[in-house]
């Protein structure tokens, strides 16, 4: 017996997220009443650097945690979008920014316990400022550019809070030595 869906009801629908109500039945038997699932979009963020070799960096303030943290860009994925034009246009919106190769370093899911969406994680090289900002209504972003050196820096003192883009992080030093860049 595999796991099997018992019931499901949206309990919120929202533009930015949509929760529901779930009761399931793992395969042992045993019945799992009430689950809370939280459906999110998915999402991408980028280790994006500037052809002179400066990593870009965001600050913003997080409300559910009451901090203004460093962060690297991103943001949700549209509905039909391919992963490598969201992160492209999240990019340039966030950050004024196009780059000259994008890769993919893989995928993470931030919280499965809660949430059912998946981070796609990028490095992007060869940065060049093309373009202001465009930001959501909802965004206050400002930009710092860091050294690789700092980056590392500040990643192994644990500064980037978000594992996702720790993560991201990790995986783009590496992909760096892969491609010796």
């Amino acid at each position: 017996m595999q796991t099997k869906i018992i019931s499901s009801e949206y309990i919120s629908q929202h533009q930015y997220f949509n929760a529901r109500r779930d009761a399931y039945q793992l395969a042992s038997g045993k019945i799992i009443d009430p689950y809370f699932v939280v459906e999110l979009p998915p999402s991408a963020t980028a280790m994006a650097i500037t052809e002179d070799n400066q990593v870009i960096l965001i600050s913003q303030y997080r409300h559910p945690i009451s901090k203004e943290i460093l962060e690297l860009p991103g943001g949700f994925i549209e509905a039909g979008e391919d992963i490598f034009e969201g992160i492209k246009r999240e990019l340039l919106e966030e950050t004024g920014y196009t780059f000259k190769d994008v890769y993919h370093l893989g995928n993470t899911a931030a919280n499965p316990g809660v949430l059912n969406n998946f981070t796609e994680l990028f490095l992007a090289t060869g940065g060049i400022k093309t373009n202001n900002q465009s930001l959501d209504s909802n965004e206050e972003i400002s930009i710092q550019l860091k050294s690789l050196e700092e980056v590392k820096e500040l990643l192994q003192q644990c500064k980037f809070i978000q594992s996702m883009q720790a993560l991201c992080l990790f995986y783009g030093f590496e992909k760096m030595e892969e491609l010796s860049l």
